[in-house]
């Protein structure tokens, strides 16, 4: 089964312009997934191997569909229909553009189980969005516009071990996937009033 995930967001885009965190993201879409479908079950937080610490934001076990979210933020103060929203800057986005492939990775394993999984990153931050300007210890991890990810990727020999910590192990992609950014809403062109959201289709 194939979602019309563009469609969801816009949907989704109009109910909620902005979330105080990812799970807060999670819930939001998980309803919203409910509405469109609401003849299928939804889990959050699922476990689909027993004997491993890995758990799915986001499984529809009717149809076959897994989804993995994340919400990365930069410092915004921003009213949305008279509720107050006051996000952090989370920064460290060389670990997070390798959490976001292991993402992808995890979503791999589980396609062997599963029709389709999505992974997706919506943010503020346009550091994911745009190409560096200069080489990156993360260079493998880059997540910007029109840009191919596949195969083994790895940190740079300069990476420190205090980045690495926890996430040393390549990622290993067997497909192939390009990075395409679209609009989810703006609340002006102020400084990070902008968010935009990556989805990555695994089959």
């Amino acid at each position: 089964m194939t979602l019309d995930i563009p469609g969801l967001m816009v949907t989704l885009s109009k109910e909620r312009s902005i979330f105080h965190s990812e799970a807060d993201f999670q819930h939001a879409l998980a309803w919203r997934l409910h509405k469109a479908m609401p003849n299928d079950e939804i889990r959050l937080e699922y476990k689909p191997f027993q004997n491993e610490r890995m758990y799915l934001d986001i499984w529809l076990p009717g149809v076959g569909v897994a989804l993995e979210l994340k919400y990365l933020t930069k410092r915004l103060e921003q009213r949305s229909k008279q509720e107050p929203f006051a996000l952090l800057d989370q920064g460290a986005q060389d670990i997070r553009r390798y959490d976001v492939l292991r993402d992808v990775q995890r979503l791999e394993r589980m396609v062997a189980h599963a029709e389709v999984g999505y992974a997706i990153l919506l943010t503020n931050d346009p550091l994911y969005w745009r190409p560096p300007s200069r080489p990156t210890i993360d260079e493998d991890f880059r997540l910007h516009e029109g840009r191919e990810i596949a195969g083994d990727m790895a940190w740079s020999l300069k990476a420190a071990e205090g980045t690495t910590n926890g996430r040393e192990k390549p990622i290993s992609l067997k497909g192939s996937y390009y990075c395409v950014w679209r609009d989810y809403f703006s609340f002006g062109a102020a400084t990070n009033q902008q968010f935009r959201y990556l989805m990555i289709e695994v089959r």
